[in-house]
């Protein structure tokens, strides 16, 4: 699979984990101490994050980061 095909899937299943909770981007964010369009941006796969901040986003939408992968 091709780097920037991983990321788009990764990225919709974190804004499918975000809309299950009923968070905005900018709710996510303030939870997370990231702007929502750092959040936007990894939700469009446009964005190759850290996987530090995969396990803060994951853990803050009481998931297993592992549901990203």
């Amino acid at each position: 699979m091709r780097n920037d095909t991983f990321l788009k899937e990764m990225g919709k299943k974190i804004r499918a984990a975000r809309n299950e909770k009923k968070l905005t981007l900018r709710e996510l964010g303030v939870l997370c101490n990231l702007g929502h369009d750092a959040i936007s941006r990894i939700e469009l796969g446009q964005k190759d994050s850290h996987i530090l901040t995969l396990k803060n986003i994951a853990d803050k939408l009481n998931v297993d980061v592992k549901d990203f992968l």
